[in-house]
């Protein structure tokens, strides 16, 4: 699977685009089909802590699915927002099984 990361007004370092790979990558033994991803890092300027905010697009045969997720950390918030897309690709892969 392809991973793209997109860091958005701000240069992200190695060891947070490794750790988004990984995460990523794992993502494909719930459903091997996927083709690429999208990672977009934001930083929300406000005084509120949760500020830091991950947008994954995950494109599959026929779908597309976008998750956005908001928290203290890009590294938490990768990780919501990678359970969510856990989630919905188990639920495609189940879909599709049944059609079968």
């Amino acid at each position: 699977m392809k991973v793209d990361v997109h860091a958005v007004n701000f240069n992200v370092d190695r060891k947070l685009v490794d750790f988004i790979q990984e995460r990523m990558v794992k993502l494909e033994k719930y459903y091997d089909k996927v083709v690429s991803s999208d990672v977009y890092l934001k930083v929300e300027k406000t005084s509120d802590k949760e500020n830091k905010i991950v947008e994954m697009k995950i494109i599959v045969p026929g779908d597309d699915f976008l998750v956005k997720k908001q928290c203290k950390t890009f590294e938490e918030a990768v990780d919501i927002a990678a359970e969510s897309v856990e989630r919905l690709l188990v639920k495609r892969k189940e879909k599709i099984n049944t059609h079968i």
